[in-house]
């Protein structure tokens, strides 16, 4: 991924999570515990087992000692681990966004039928 597409994509989800309205990045935060119980579960059809699979590889690769592109390489080394660490950030905390806003949805129309 290029620098500058990295960098929209920071942008992007920084605008997203600070939006009027929108639920805020701690919100989202403590969401994606819930959000990844209510995948698995098949309780929130907003995302698939594979996306969650997906970022759930994502993680693996941020954290492993093996990289596509080795950290010894300098600034390609750490690079790529970036750019996968703006994706996953960006996917996760878009996602868990949607998650608040259908929880939401789903309590409001709990209320609404009592």
């Amino acid at each position: 991924m290029a620098k500058a597409t990295r960098a929209a994509a920071a942008w992007r989800t920084y605008r997203e999570v600070s939006k009027p309205g929108s639920p805020g990045l701690m919100t989202r935060v403590r969401a994606m515990p819930r959000m990844v119980g209510a995948v698995m579960r098949g309780r929130y059809a907003g995302m698939g087992r594979s996306k969650l699979a997906l970022l759930g590889l994502g993680v693996v690769y941020i954290v492993s000692p093996v990289d596509v592109l080795p950290d010894f390489l300098m600034l390609i080394g750490v690079a790529d681990d970036f750019g996968v660490f703006l994706w996953l950030m960006g996917s996760l905390l878009g996602e868990s966004g949607r998650y608040v806003q259908h929880e939401r949805a789903v309590i409001q129309a709990r209320l609404d039928q009592v």
